[in-house]
């Protein structure tokens, strides 16, 4: 945007930069609530916390929604650059993902309310899911550097379909998503550690997008014993994988500590608290105490870590950090 333009013109040369991935914030904020709703419930409190989570988790999808929704109607044409670009692309879907996991931090206080967004967020994943694959199948333009941990992102949005879905009644849909979940885990996870493996390393915008790895076996976990009712070997083989990468990624902190803030910062949220939500289901199943306080502690560390996300992402917003070319 022209140096010189008028201060009235700078709102919307930032909306014409506003990102697709702003929406990872409402999977983060909504997977600390779903958190701290299990662990009330697990250890018998009441904090009174829940509904203002729930509330700051729903005007934050609002407000990024309108947001985007405006972008769409005054600049369609960079819309249409992120839809076809070969990175952002995979982040549309963390819209549908956002309303899913809205769903089942409703479906304790409003089912009503737990259904409609499910409804909505299941059908516009399927949509985002037969584009995006569609997308890979027939593009001309993606090269490996390309390849990163966010390709997951449709993915994952598929696995935590059962999670309110078994609840509200639809089983048979709960595993026609869970199985095209999985079906693109496995994948996509053998692509991205030979992308990881024998090409060159991540670039460091895109470095913390590694701990979506933990998501899908993490959110497999607890679908897949929504859908199940038990702990079976298949259950324990989920949470184990997901416990490993999250050892293996802790154990390299050092190397996420020296980057520098970026957006893709939101992907540790969302994937630690799956692995949180993950352990204390283990303690449901298990019994065992170990589960109880080690998936609390991942929570409050989670807490913690969002806080810090959210002081970065303001003060970026605010240094005109984000929504400019580039970012």
């Amino acid at each position: 945007m022209d140096a010189q333009a008028s201060s009235g013109d700078v709102p919307q040369g930032r909306l014409a930069f506003f990102p697709i991935p702003f929406f990872a914030m409402v999977m983060g904020m909504s997977g600390l609530t779903i958190g701290w709703e299990k662990a009330q419930h697990l250890l018998g409190l009441d904090l009174g916390i829940t509904p203002w989570l729930v509330g700051f988790s729903s005007l934050l999808f609002l407000t990024l929604a309108l947001l985007y929704a405006a972008k769409l109607l005054r600049h369609p044409q960079a819309v249409l650059a992120e839809l076809r670009h070969p990175v952002k692309l995979n982040f549309f879907p963390t819209i549908s993902i956002s309303l899913l996991l809205l769903a089942i931090a409703y479906l304790p206080l409003q089912q009503v309310v737990s259904q409609a967004l499910w409804f909505a967020g299941a059908a516009l994943h399927l949509v985002f899911t037969l584009y995006i694959v569609s997308a890979w199948m027939h593009q001309e333009h993606f090269k490996v550097q390309h390849m990163n941990p966010a390709w997951f992102i449709p993915a994952v949005g598929n696995v935590l379909v059962p999670i309110a879905g078994v609840p509200l009644g639809f089983e048979s849909i709960s595993w026609f998503f869970f199985s095209v979940g999985v079906l693109f885990w496995l994948v996509l996870l053998t692509i991205i550690f030979n992308r990881v493996l024998f090409h060159n390393p991540i670039e460091d915008r895109l470095t913390p997008t590694l701990f979506i790895l933990i998501a899908p076996p993490a959110v497999g976990f607890i679908a897949y014993t929504r859908l199940v009712d038990s702990l079976d070997t298949f259950a324990l083989i989920l949470y184990f994988a997901a416990m490993f990468l999250t050892l293996l990624l802790f154990s390299q902190a050092g190397r996420f500590l020296r980057l520098r803030f970026f957006l893709s910062w939101w992907a540790y949220s969302f994937p630690l608290a799956a692995f949180s939500i993950a352990s204390m289901v283990m303690a449901e199943q298990t019994g065992a105490l170990f589960y109880r306080y080690f998936g609390v502690a991942m929570l409050t560390m989670l807490t913690g870590i969002i806080a810090i996300l959210l002081w970065s992402t303001l003060r970026a917003v605010l240094r005109r950090g984000i929504c400019v070319p580039g970012h």
